[in-house]
């Protein structure tokens, strides 16, 4: 959320008269109240800094200002600069950079006094100057340097340290010609104007430290979840990706419905906190994939399990067809029946290599077949004769779709509820609690025939359908899996809406889905060029353009 900070008006007073000093005072304290509140809800950095300086200028009426930050390197950094009289913005949200050097707090290792802003930032002092060109003890050389470029009189200086609640000072807030109300005329800051920059120099400096260490919390938290993702793509390089992508698409969609103003989800709105929280579930949402075993997630064969034992199948036909060749040569086997029984097992051969490679879907008559060849008898190493197939190589070769047994895909399912109770056993602040729900429901089905908890549609939150089509739809387009290849949009596409029609995913997504063209701008980013085919919107299952 951003601050939102109203000095356009200045000061305003309930009569038309002129306001005694107390009434002048007080209404300052009020709108300094108010700006302090306003600090502590703006999330941006460059947007606090700006508002820290404009509400400094506005209840002191100062007609310029600058923000110093205090480096590492003992400088002092110019963020913001304001000047009102001569339109001069630098710094900050401007885009226009700031073309001084850092003052430097030290020279030759000795405390530099002689720049006001330095001094300030040095002893924690506040400087009030009433003319800059009569001031003694401080050099102004490049205030009047900018002042002869500019045609500019830099008159009242009033300098305030910025310390926050350790006692750190973090910054200093430069003010300078202090405006009469009633003449506009330039005079030095009051007494008043000083404690009342002071104060907000206080609130601002608090504000700011705050700000920064949720910044850095939050980005230390991020890493610690792209860790997390580092690591299943270390274990897993046919994860990794997807652990990256689905967030995004996510994203997309769920941006695309916030923006929808009529239709079922017209209602549907994200604030920052919202789009934050929705982003760490994305990136979480796979993370109980960590506690799948390797040989599983990457099982690109159906009969790989530390290597592919496939091999060791080429090898028993090899046996099998030595031993025709030893019993042809024995009995005087006719040469062309020969051939032909050594072309089946060939055959044979080259079948279950294809059926081991795995695909959408196997033939009862493939079945039947892998069946038949298991029954062959061969005699191994030993000598001791046994079946061709063991009933775990036919257990694996009969997958009717992909590469994975009913158990193995058990275990991969497993991972599902594992994100969901690790991210539970989490202490989330308020504003993500909801990230293991959003995270934790991507494999649920409208008509809650899904896994793990059989939601229904009514049950789960716009956020978590969103998450379900994107992870289905990155699945389906994925070229880094092991055991098929990425396919088209408009393949992609058909096979969403024959879910849509399922009721598998949410109807009113996939069509904002379709209709946005989220599709379109998330293969532009992803997919391979032969991938992004053209579509036919009509021609989409349950879609209608």
């Amino acid at each position: 959320m951003s601050a939102t900070i109203d000095t356009s008006q200045g000061l305003r007073f309930a009569s038309g008269d002129a306001p005694t000093p107390a009434e002048d005072l007080g209404q300052r304290l009020e709108q300094l109240n108010a700006i302090g509140a306003s600090l502590s809800a703006e999330r941006d950095i460059n947007r606090l800094l700006e508002a820290i300086l404009t509400a400094a200028k506005t209840i002191t009426r100062a007609d310029g200002g600058t923000l110093y930050r205090v480096t590492e390197e003992r400088t002092l950094r110019f963020e913001i600069m304001r000047t009102s009289s001569l339109k001069y913005y630098l710094g900050g949200t401007t885009g226009n950079p700031i073309p001084f050097y850092p003052i430097q707090l030290y020279r030759d290792g000795k405390p530099n006094h002689s720049m006001v802003a330095a001094y300030a930032a040095l002893t924690g002092k506040t400087v009030n100057i009433a003319d800059a060109y009569t001031a003694d003890g401080f050099d102004f050389s490049g205030t009047r340097a900018f002042d002869s470029k500019t045609g500019y009189r830099s008159k009242s200086f009033l300098t305030v340290p910025m310390r926050n609640h350790e006692r750190e000072i973090i910054g200093v807030l430069q003010l300078i010609n202090a405006q009469d109300p009633h003449s506009g005329e330039i005079v030095a800051f009051s007494p008043s104007d000083q404690r009342l920059a002071e104060s907000l120099a206080s609130q601002a400096a608090i504000a700011l430290t705050n700000r920064m260490l949720i910044n850095q919390l939050e980005q230390l938290f991020e890493s610690f979840i792209n860790l997390i993702n580092s690591a299943i793509d270390e274990k897993s390089p046919y994860t990794g990706g997807h652990c990256q992508r689905v967030p995004q698409l996510t994203m997309m969609l769920a941006e695309a419905v916030n923006e929808t103003r009529e239709g079922p989800l017209s209602e549907f709105q994200m604030s920052e906190k919202d789009r934050y929280e929705l982003k760490i579930a994305g990136l979480l949402h796979d993370c109980g994939k960590v506690t799948t075993p390797v040989h599983v997630v990457d099982k690109a064969t159906k009969l790989e399990t530390i290597y592919d034992r496939v091999h060791l199948i080429d090898t028993r036909f090899e046996v099998l067809k030595r031993d025709l060749e030893i019993e042809a040569l024995r009995n005087h086997v006719d040469e062309q029946k020969l051939r032909n029984r050594l072309r089946e097992l060939e055959d044979d051969r080259k079948f279950l290599h294809a059926c081991n490679v795995g695909g959408e879907r196997m033939r009862d008559e493939d079945v039947a077949r892998v069946r038949r060849i298991a029954e062959y008898r061969w005699r191994d190493v030993s000598g001791h004769e046994a079946k061709f197939l063991t009933d775990d190589e036919v257990r694996n070769l009969t997958i009717r779709a992909g590469t994975l047994t009913e158990d193995e895909r058990k275990i991969i399912n497993h991972h599902i509820v594992a994100t969901i109770r690790m991210l539970e056993a989490l202490p989330w602040p308020r504003h993500l609690t909801k990230v293991p729900e959003y995270a934790g429901g991507h494999h649920e089905r409208m008509d809650g025939k899904g896994y793990p908890k059989g939601l229904t549609r009514e049950q789960m939150s716009v956020q978590a359908r969103c998450m379900g089509i994107a992870d289905i739809f990155e699945a389906l387009t994925a070229k880094d899996r092991p055991y098929k290849k990425g396919k088209t949009l408009s393949e992609s596409l058909e096979i969403l809406g024959r879910m849509k029609l399922n009721n598998h995913i949410d109807p009113d997504l996939f069509d904002i889905f379709v209709r946005r063209r989220i599709y379109r701008r998330y293969a532009e980013m992803f997919l391979d060029p032969e991938q992004i085919d053209a579509v036919d919107e009509s021609r989409i299952p349950g879609y209608t353009p």
